[in-house]
């Protein structure tokens, strides 16, 4: 079932048109914001900004660490920044900038990392971001936001630039599955409950979101009830919605196209040992780097399939049965 949902969603939408849309929305909303790019606009479809308001585009070259300080400048005098370039370049060569800059130095600057995941599939492992989501949770005061289609880049861009603080932006270079409609409200720190179910949730974020509802949808008809949450704010997460799928499903499944090292799987994962411990399984890349090809059959070759998202609720469901039998006959030698 090689697949990156063509079907029940609809057309697919470039995620990179999408921003670029939504930028020159953002700057004829609010003359504060401007773009930088590390000369790839072209790529990132940053450029539309660039030919609507070519006074408040910069761009530094390829010199990604420039780009950083560039944009903190530009935020100390009172702009809101938004950097591109590509996810990879962001979380490595400006890293140690990141961590000081914006995150230390608590700069209003926003980072749009292009081409996240397997995205840039032809470019290979280089250029494969797959440990950005854990490298930037790791810094104190950052924000991640990782949307699952064009519509929630539309609606989370505008917030993300209201934000105090630094952002992470993290966008899919590909055309995506639509799964949200018109009338959706995404709101940074809260996760989005799609579909409801009683036996185990999907916890979800990006281009694995539309992969989850299919899943649920495969297991539905196995007589399985999974709920499907969009987690797109991986910092700061939202532990209560997390507790409560806990506690109502009692098994979590996460999906991530990411390393399942540190992503949202780790944060789920951190979160439950505090909150509500229950059996947790973690779809990903296996701690391994990725090889070139093309992207749908990098996510499915990757442990990132539908069916890897239905064999993840499978195996969950047998721990969740196991650890209840054992909690029983725990119970049942205590009481006895």
């Amino acid at each position: 079932m090689a697949s990156l949902i063509r079907n029940p969603f609809g057309q697919p939408i470039m995620m990179r048109r999408a921003y670029g849309d939504a930028l020159v929305a953002l700057g004829h909303a609010r003359k504060d914001v401007v773009v930088l790019s590390a000369d790839v606009s072209s790529s990132d479809y940053s450029n539309m900004f660039e030919q609507s308001f070519p006074d408040r585009f910069f761009n530094v070259g390829i010199a990604e660490p420039a780009l950083v300080d560039a944009a903190v400048g530009l935020a100390n005098s009172g702009l809101v920044p938004i950097v591109n370039t590509f996810a990879f370049l962001i979380a490595t060569r400006a890293l140690e900038m990141v961590r000081t800059h914006l995150c230390y130095g608590q700069a209003n600057v926003k980072l749009a990392g292009a081409y996240a995941g397997l995205s840039d599939s032809f470019d290979g492992p280089t250029h494969h971001s797959i440990t950005d989501i854990a490298i930037f949770r790791s810094l104190p005061r950052m924000t991640i936001v990782v949307p699952a289609d064009s519509l929630s880049v539309t609606k989370l861009l505008p917030q993300i630039a209201a934000w105090e603080g630094p952002v992470y932006l993290r966008l899919c270079r590909n055309e995506v599955p639509q799964i949200h409609t018109d009338d959706c409200d995404p709101q940074i720190g809260k996760g989005i409950t799609l579909v409801d179910g009683d036996d185990a949730t999907i916890i979800a974020c990006g281009v694995l979101v539309a992969r989850s509802l299919q899943a649920a949808e495969v297991l539905r008809h196995e007589g399985i009830s999974t709920r499907v949450v969009d987690m797109h704010t991986i910092k700061p997460l939202d532990v209560e919605l997390v507790e409560s799928c806990a506690r109502e499903t009692g098994a979590i499944v996460t999906a991530e196209e990411h390393t399942i090292v540190g992503g949202l799987g780790g944060a789920i994962a951190e979160c439950l040992a505090d909150v509500c411990p229950v059996p947790v399984e973690r779809v990903g890349l296996d701690d391994t780097f990725a090889e070139c090809g093309p992207y749908l059959d990098l996510l499915d070759k990757y442990g990132m399939s539908v069916e890897a998202i239905v064999g993840a609720v499978r195996r969950i469901l047998n721990r969740k049965s196991a650890s209840r039998k054992l909690e029983n006959h725990s119970e049942a030698t205590q009481n006895a």
